[in-house]
Formats: structure tokens, sequence, C-alpha cells
């Protein structure tokens, strides 16, 4: 598909400066939501890299990015941009940190890439197409029972989710094989998608968050929703294969997961 093969071009060449400019040091350069939401020159430089090069290969789209914004108006395709996805892992030099990147036509995500920088591995699908790392179809996790599998997680910003979130995760951790956290949720939902992690959930992301990685875990057979009927989206994202999907979609509805603030 060419909207593909512009994103996966586009985003291997953000990786590598995204990487080149962690080799030359990185330090926090301002914060968004909270005083731990940091932002570093990188996210900016990045952003402003693939923007450019969306917008010279195809100057009648538009880009919804998480540093500059945008994506208003009509277009033949909007793209969907996290520059760095795991800022906080890119700052401390922990190699989990992505570029995402997700075409979206008449309100639908048609394809999609999300590559980790920090190591080069890459996912990628086309709705319909299936998902793939290199040339290795995926089709999720086969665990059927939700005692036996691996979650992953994340936390929000502000102190005020971290500490609901928490609650849910204590109410949860009994009932799974155990927990992981980290700290990139493209690259969480990738990882569903290959079956590294089993499930993932997460309340407060964004777009550019799930756009290109949840297309990849639906495309590799994973149920991706939110709570109670409604779309993925900031109150919550499941990711799971179907037989796990619904007790886990059980417990965090219980735990009142996407409450809180």
């Amino acid at each position: 598909m060419e909207l593909l093969a512009l994103a996966v071009s586009i985003v291997r060449s953000a990786a590598a400066l995204a990487n080149k400019m962690r080799a030359e040091g990185v330090a926090a350069v301002a914060t968004k939501s909270t005083a731990t939401d940091v932002v570093t020159a990188a996210d900016r430089a990045v952003e402003r890299h693939v923007r450019e090069a969306l917008l010279a290969a195809r100057p009648h789209d538009v880009v919804l990015g998480e540093e500059f914004g945008g994506g208003q108006g009509e277009a033949p395709v909007r793209w969907i941009l996290d520059p760095i996805d795991g800022t906080v892992n890119y700052l401390y030099d922990l190699p989990q940190y992505a570029v995402s990147l997700a075409a979206e036509v008449n309100g639908e995500v048609v394809a999609g890439v999300v590559r980790n920088a920090a190591t080069g591995k890459e996912w990628t699908a086309v709705r319909g197409g299936g998902a793939f790392t290199g040339d290795r179809r995926l089709t999720g996790s086969a665990e059927t029972d939700l005692s036996q599998a691996l979650v992953g997680t994340g936390f929000g910003y502000a102190a005020e989710r971290r500490l609901h979130q928490a609650k849910v995760l204590a109410g949860l951790i009994g009932d799974v094989r155990d927990v992981r956290r980290m700290g990139a949720a493209s690259i969480d939902l990738c990882l569903v998608a290959e079956g590294s992690l089993d499930a993932y959930y997460e309340k407060g992301l964004n777009p550019w968050d799930h756009a290109a990685g949840g297309l990849i875990a639906a495309e590799a057979g994973v149920l991706v929703t939110g709570l109670d009927g409604a779309p993925p989206g900031p109150d919550m994202v499941v990711a799971a294969p179907p037989v796990l999907h619904a007790p886990l979609h059980e417990r965090l509805v219980k735990l009142d997961a996407a409450g809180g603030p």
C-alpha cells in the first residue's frame, strides 16, 4: 500500500534522527500537563521532520501530531503522529521508545507503522492486510486463561490519576500472571499483536498513542476496544485476544478502570 510505504520510509528516517539526537545528549526542555510530563528538543525536531516529509510528498494531507497539534480540515488523508512515544524512556536512555505514524482516511485508520527507535524493531499493518514485524505475520497470543496472562499497562502523569490507576492495578494483579509497564503505549500494543504480551489496558491515551499500534493489534486478531461498548479512546484502551478480552474487560469494569480523575 502506497500510504504504508511512505509512512515506513519517513518513520525510519525519523527514528534515525531521534537516535542521533539521543547520542548527542538529551535533556527535558519543557513540561506539558504536569512537571513529570516532559518534552525534549528531539520530540519537536522529529515531529517537524515527519511533518515536512509528509507534506512534501502529499501536500494536501493534514498531520495531527503530539507536539504541534493540527489535523483539522478536509483532506484526503489525516496522518496521526507520535514523534517519540516514550519520551521519559528516551530521556533516561531506556530502550523502549518509538516513532508511531498512522494514516487515517474518512475517520478510519488504514495503515500504521511503529518503530522502536532504540532497537530498530518495526511493526506494520494495513487494514484488511494483516500485521507484520519484518516478514512474520502477527497473530497475537494463544493464551486462553486470564490467570496465566502477562498484561501490560501504563500510568498517567498526574499524581491523582496514577493513584486511581494503582488501585485498579492492585485489584487486578491477583487475577493475572504478572504485569509489565514498558512506558510506550504504541510498543505495548505491538507486543500484544506479536504475543509478547498477552493483553494490555490503559486509561488516558491520546489518538497518537494508539492509532498505529491499535491497527497493528487489530490486524493481528486482537480486540481493541474501550469499556462497555465504547471505542478505544481517552477513557480506556483494552487490547487482548477475544478469549482473554471478555474476562479482562469484566474485571476492569468492576474495578472502575475508566473512572477516577
